[in-house]
């Protein structure tokens, strides 16, 4: 058995998800502000659902970002308390690429530029191609992340589509692009389940992290985050 612990708070949404060999249970709520205080009792609710502990655990992904600055300083300082306490590895996975799955999930449709905005007139972006082949998801960069205004978007990709918060600005961004997506998810926000999903597969390559390491990605380069000794013990 391989079971796979994930969690995000990297917009107004708060989530938790386990994957448990490609079983997946999930809370999802939609939270602003509340994460700090839901974040854990939510973790402990979806271990007891699953009859689980920590210590039976393989791995904890979270979302790395990016997102809300701190909305991801919440959700890395669990994982890191979390993960030291039970002497767990650690998965980060890209939001953006969460959200491109969840997309593919709801559409069948392979090619995504998410999009999360990110104030400031800017927004997070990055593109994926997401498939299915013989039951198992693959996901693979076609922009790689990074922050950017809107009109700086118009030659960057073609037969696509869109998902995430950053389409606010697809007005925008339809008459800056080559071609109108051919379909836009602007409500989708990224879930603990895709987390999970993309966790448990790079979990199987072997792309882990130790806990001092579990850091977020905020990709503005003004933003910092310093590692601080856990202060979550073992649960």
């Amino acid at each position: 058995m391989t079971a796979i612990l994930s969690l995000d708070t990297s917009t107004p949404a708060c989530s938790v998800a386990l994957n448990i060999d490609g079983v997946v249970l999930e809370d999802f709520r939609m939270a602003p502000r509340l994460h700090n205080d839901l974040i854990l009792p939510m973790v402990d609710q979806i271990l007891a659902q699953a009859n689980l502990t920590l210590s039976d655990l393989d791995a904890i992904a979270f979302g790395r970002g990016p997102g809300s600055f701190t909305g991801l300083r919440i959700s890395a300082g669990v994982v890191q308390g979390l993960a030291f306490g039970a002497d767990l590895p650690v998965v980060p996975v890209s939001t953006l690429a969460a959200l491109s799955l969840e997309a593919f999930q709801k559409t069948g449709k392979n090619n995504w530029l998410a999009a999360l905005d990110a104030r400031m007139g800017e927004i997070y972006l990055g593109g994926y191609h997401v498939n299915k082949v013989e039951g198992h998801y693959e996901i693979h960069s076609l922009i790689d992340e990074c922050v950017v205004k809107p009109d700086a978007l118009s030659k960057l990709v073609t037969d696509f589509n869109g998902v995430g918060s950053g389409w606010c600005y697809e007005e925008i961004l339809s008459m800056l692009l080559p071609e109108s997506p051919s379909h836009v998810l602007m409500d989708l926000a990224p879930r603990a389940a895709c987390i999970a999903e993309l966790g448990l597969l790079a979990f199987n390559r072997g792309e882990t992290v130790s806990s001092y390491d579990a850091m977020p990605t905020y990709l503005r380069d003004e933003i910092s985050w310093e590692k601080q000794a856990p202060r979550i013990g073992k649960r």
